[in-house]
């Protein structure tokens, strides 16, 4: 008899072409397929709790995979980590009921995206560097208006294959810091490019070339060439996923 299991792991997603297996490019699941597959014996194909786009970081992932084989959690760990590179560690491995998801399970998930304003060779590949004073209130108002929204359309990239473009925001803030300022989204799910857009066009607003009242009527008319241009990649890091009690089996 099988039993599921759910990998938690964190990635630099700096030299990967994102979460999903892709011909021909290097990707966190290959990575991780590779590595599970060698410590088990047998062909693995772990599915992701979502998928983070190239350059994309992640401080919480989670990947589920069954297996007929005991695994003693340590050891298990600590043999993936030692086949991965070091930019992918595994945190925790953890036994859940057999037709738990890792992606449809999920209750919801946030994500950070990191901007900075003086120059610093250890963050230009970690986060946006803005060198222009924001109007940061201005931002956060126009931010505390997503709560009023559920169809994002505007903020989604063009031609997925998603059925809706609704989602429901569950908190969001920005975090300011000495030299850098975090924006913090929490929602039940997100589209394609969704986070990177938001910031892109909140940011328009700290740099004066939009208005909290033009926000909203960009959400409002659910046209994606109004919104702003999407923030770079490499700022943003999917920080957390979360799930029910439920699903866990220990």
């Amino acid at each position: 008899m099988k039993q599921r299991y759910f990998i938690e792991l964190m990635y630099d997603g700096s030299r990967f072409h994102g979460w999903q297996i892709q011909p021909n490019s290097l990707t966190v699941q290959e990575r991780l397929n590779v590595a599970v597959s060698t410590v088990l014996a047998q062909d693995v194909n772990v599915v992701g709790a979502g998928r983070t786009d190239s350059g994309v970081h992640a401080k919480q992932m989670f990947a589920h995979f069954d297996t007929p084989k005991t695994i003693e959690r340590a050891d298990f760990i600590h043999k993936l980590n030692s086949f991965l590179e070091n930019d992918i560690s595994v945190i925790n491995l953890r036994k859940v009921k057999s037709d738990a998801h890792c992606r449809f399970d999920a209750i919801s998930r946030t994500y950070e995206y990191h901007i900075f304003f003086k120059k610093n060779p250890f963050l230009h590949k970690r986060a946006w560097f803005v060198p222009y004073n924001l109007d940061i209130r201005s931002m956060t108002e126009a931010s505390d208006c997503l709560r009023n929204y559920s169809d994002f359309t505007s903020f989604s990239k063009l031609h997925t294959q998603t059925k809706t473009n609704l989602c429901n925001i569950i908190n969001v803030e920005w975090r300011e810091m000495e030299d850098s300022l975090v924006f913090v989204i929490e929602a039940n799910r997100f589209l394609r490019n969704m986070v990177r857009a938001i910031v892109g066009s909140l940011v328009d607003i700290g740099l004066s070339k939009n208005t909290i009242a033009g926000f909203c009527q960009i959400i409002e008319n659910k046209n994606r060439a109004l919104a702003g241009v999407s923030a770079p990649a490499h700022g943003l890091y999917l920080s957390s996923v979360k799930y029910p009690k439920t699903i866990w089996n220990e």
